[in-house]
């Protein structure tokens, strides 16, 4: 780690505002993120990675704006985030679809959003990510449960964005264990072939090369339920935030595009789960959230023996590379024992 990453964000540290909480790599604060990023200095941040309230047609206790006005709504932030972050910097946005209200037909809000981001924003749409939630309820109940005309409705879309075609990643960081097959293949090598697609398999496909690449499907619960979050949210009598990330998206995303010291900001923070991984990964880290109540609360994720405590055991959703190797080679991750 270098010396950048050993104290909260200097660059803007003068310009945060607010009441909140800081730690060695990071500052949390408390008030309306469009105020507060105008505050910030132009092109500073690596990683804008944010889920900000889903345009849903039935109304959040923490705040969402209705499919109709969503995009107009959303611009202005994206035209501050597209200006403080650095130029070859990232912007990953979590955005789940909606219905229309009283059919059952999907909205097309989160298509219409990535159009604008990009056509008027100036948003280059570096790729499209899907999280697939296994720990999702079958919804909307009268379309899934009562007439069964839909299935379970289990997946939303995050969109990879920057202000260049060539933001900085390496998909080197985020390798996966490779499958039993491809370690078998492996062992064994292979012989240059011609697949019926035409692809030539050269012999060099079966060369170990440290992992496996993920795809862009993320297969990850938002299941939290023991954490020091949740435990100490529940015995002060607190409300446990009702739509938190899982620590793997971030996991993901924060390893992928930026490196120890770089800064990541979330400008709907929640209960900063981003901020409590990038911590862990050492980079530094600014989070917004307008709700003084959730923030406060969110502080529990640094305090303790387990700070910075979402320990990523996610993973065992979606295997990613480890520093345990032998020959060279990942090892499968496990199940967390319970």
């Amino acid at each position: 780690m270098d010396s950048r990453s050993r104290n909260a964000p200097r660059d803007n540290e003068t310009h945060v505002s607010g009441n909140g909480y800081a730690t060695d790599l990071g500052r949390a604060t408390c008030g309306d993120s469009l105020e507060v990023m105008r505050g910030l200095s132009s092109a500073t941040i690596d990683l804008v990675l944010t889920s900000p309230p889903y345009a849903l047609h039935f109304k959040k206790e923490y705040g969402n704006v209705d499919q109709g006005e969503y995009v107009e709504w959303f611009l202005p932030f994206a035209s501050e985030i597209k200006r403080i972050l650095k130029p070859d910097g990232s912007f990953v946005l979590n955005v789940g679809g909606a219905w229309t209200p009283g059919a059952p037909e999907r909205s097309l809000y989160h298509f219409r959003l990535l159009l604008a981001l990009c056509d008027r924003v100036g948003f280059h749409l570096c790729q499209e990510f899907f999280w697939y939630n296994p720990a999702k309820l079958p919804a909307p109940a009268e379309w899934v449960n009562v007439r069964r005309v839909r299935v379970k409705d289990a997946v939303e879309y995050i969109f990879w964005l920057s202000p260049t075609p060539h933001p900085r990643a390496d998909n080197a960081r985020v390798l996966q264990p490779y499958s039993r097959d491809m370690e078998r293949l492996i062992r064994r090598g292979l012989k240059a072939t011609k697949r019926p697609s035409g692809h030539l398999v050269k012999q060099s496909f079966a060369v170990d090369k440290g992992g496996s690449i993920p795809p862009n499907l993320i297969e990850c619960g938002n299941n939290e339920s023991n954490s020091r979050y949740i435990t100490e949210t529940k015995r002060l009598g607190r409300k446990v935030h009702p739509a938190r990330f899982p620590a793997e998206l971030p996991r993901f995303f924060i390893e992928f595009l930026t490196q120890p010291g770089d800064v990541v900001l979330d400008p709907f923070a929640g209960s900063n789960t981003t901020g409590a991984v990038a911590e862990r990964l050492g980079r530094r880290w600014i989070a917004i959230e307008k709700s003084s109540e959730y923030l406060s609360d969110s502080e529990l994720r640094f305090q303790g023996d387990d700070a910075t405590e979402p320990d990523l055991r996610q993973r065992a959703l979606f295997p990613v590379a480890t520093s345990d190797r032998t020959g060279g080679r990942l090892r499968r991750s496990r199940e967390p024992k319970p």
